[in-house]
């Protein structure tokens, strides 16, 4: 006989769980007390929204799905947007919330908050604990629901008496039957016949890869199709680094913050293969246009989003890695060559020109192509969200590493949580979190996080004194009327990091960020590398 903490914590040791990312209260103690004698590494993060973000790195980069942990009210709410970032660009989490008393649900007690309902809409699924005995049920079934189909994040709260009860017997040897969870991985035969047929009928294909394919582990499938069928390649945000970004068939990001190659390509193409991508109105602001003009394929493992942005002639349900193979073995065809010069050679014609230095600032674009070249080629780039996500999106090469960020939430304050999420799964690889001086005061308590957890987590601060993109969208919509976007007040924050014991420099030009750049990946342990920016700079 064990306590339900007891086997909540057994349940994770058999997934396979090594780390997990949280911080405590009253309401989970039973718990922690528990997972304190385990073989669980927990990481205490300093706001439990950075629990979620850490998670979501750490699942990104280990294949494995993310866990983390929070106590009931508030802790619980605050981990609401880091599941809402997760759920919106499909990262597997299982995260777990303690909860009041099952005798004092509904009667607004302390720290009572109806988290399940709250979560509703950003969860996969969701789980409210009213016998200890369905405790190993409910880890296992959130284990398989979060991994498998479309992945992401599933809810379990669990009331502390829950957690003290006593279980007569543990079993977690039951198979997971989840009526009406029946996640289809198979395309349909039929289905792919008709993509092979469409290929073999264009002249003017494109393939769009998204996220998907990171998700789905499908690189490898990506790559050989487009290598074998001579397939131009286009990215979604969410899709940087499916196929490295110097290859010669990659046209780049497409999109409102792309590049004109992509761009170009899916406006001239009469067939659109999407992989795993939603196209979403940053991708493409008009899908109607786009399928009114070429056929569309869109293959992804989730039904619901097929046809929900760009209506799909030709849909196919299924994981990706089966999918892709199953193209690649059936297509013998290659792409006319006239078309794969046209658009490739743009590439070229587009090639980033040089930018006249400012003096006193370093020009990020510049910055951030010389910095992926520093870098080892597996590196993990976390891009927050703002300009430097658009500046690191379109300028830092992916070769064989990742480039991880909030797509569809476009959650601030990702980058550093993340970064630890990240570097806590590879530790062996290189990990650097790019983020400007707003996001970074959304998440510079996370240092330490870093510093306890002693992770050589490189930052780089875009310091341009100024919330970058919503000025640039007062000066290109609102007549330059800025509101509430001067960040002034912003500490010294080579100071800050030295308050931590972190060895921080800042820089006003690109020669002497490219020098600080050498400096920071030599350097073990963590490292803030401060670059002023132009405050007018644009995004692109």
């Amino acid at each position: 006989m064990i306590t339900g903490a007891a086997a909540m914590v057994q349940c994770l040791e058999l997934e396979g769980v090594r780390v997990a990312f949280g911080y405590p209260g009253a309401a989970i103690c039973p718990f922690y007390d528990v997972l304190a004698g385990s073989r669980i590494h927990h990481v205490l993060v300093r706001t439990e929204q950075n629990a979620a973000h850490a998670a979501s790195g750490y699942a990104r980069i280990s294949g494995r799905v993310g866990v983390c942990i929070a106590t009931s009210g508030p802790g619980a709410t605050n981990l609401l947007t880091g599941i809402a970032s997760a759920y919106m660009d499909s990262i597997p989490l299982v995260v777990i919330t303690g909860q009041v008393r099952s005798d004092l649900l509904g009667r607004d007690v302390f720290q009572e908050a109806d988290i399940t309902g709250a979560a509703e809409p950003f969860t996969k699924h969701s789980y409210i604990v009213k016998r200890a005995r369905d405790l190993p049920r409910i880890f296992k079934e959130a284990f398989h629901i979060a991994s498998t189909g479309r992945p992401g994040p599933v809810l379990i709260d669990v009331p502390i008496d829950m957690q003290q009860a006593s279980i007569p017997e543990f079993d977690y040897a039951q198979p997971v039957d989840v009526i009406g969870y029946k996640p289809r991985t198979q395309g349909h035969s039929l289905q792919i016949k008709k993509a092979v047929e469409a290929l073999a009928a264009s002249k003017r294909p494109v393939l769009c890869a998204g996220g998907g394919v990171l998700s789905a582990g499908a690189r490898k499938e990506l790559r050989a199709l487009a290598e074998q069928c001579r397939l131009p390649v286009v990215c979604t945000m969410m899709g940087i680094g499916a196929l490295p970004s110097a290859h010669p068939l990659n046209l780049g990001m497409l999109g409102s913050h792309g590049c004109a190659p992509a761009n170009k390509a899916v406006r001239d193409a009469d067939l659109v293969v999407l992989v795993g991508a939603r196209v979403g109105d940053r991708a493409v602001a008009s899908p109607g246009q786009v399928a009114a003009r070429a056929k569309i394929v869109h293959i992804d493992i989730d039904p619901a989003e097929i046809g929900k942005n760009m209506p799909a002639h030709i849909p196919i349900v299924g994981d990706l890695k089966g999918v892709l193979a199953d193209l690649c073995r059936l297509s013998g065809w290659q792409a006319p060559s006239e078309w794969v010069e046209q658009v490739t050679g743009r590439k070229q014609r587009y090639a980033a020109k040089p930018i006249p230095a400012v003096e006193g600032y370093v020009e990020p674009k510049a910055f951030m192509r010389r910095l992926s070249g520093q870098m080892a080629p597996d590196a993990v780039l976390c891009a927050d969200v703002g300009q430097n996500q658009i500046w690191s999106a379109n300028n830092f090469a992916v070769r064989e590493g990742r480039f991880l960020t909030s797509g569809g939430m476009g959650t601030m304050g990702y980058s550093i949580p993340c970064a630890v999420g990240a570097k806590l799964a590879a530790p062996e690889r290189q990990v650097c979190a790019v983020c400007g001086d707003g996001s970074f005061q959304m998440s510079m308590m996370e240092l330490g996080t870093i510093c306890q957890e002693r992770l050589a987590v490189k930052i780089i601060l875009m310091r341009n004194t100024r919330l970058g993109m919503v000025r640039e969208l007062q000066d290109n919509l609102y007549k330059g009327n800025h509101s509430a976007v001067y960040l002034d007040g912003s500490p010294d924050f080579v100071k800050i990091a030295a308050a931590y014991g972190i060895p921080a420099r800042s820089v006003s030009s690109n020669e002497e960020a490219e020098a600080a750049a050498d400096e920071m990946l030599r350097t073990d342990g963590p490292y803030l590398l401060e670059c002023a920016v132009r405050p007018d700079y644009p995004s692109l």
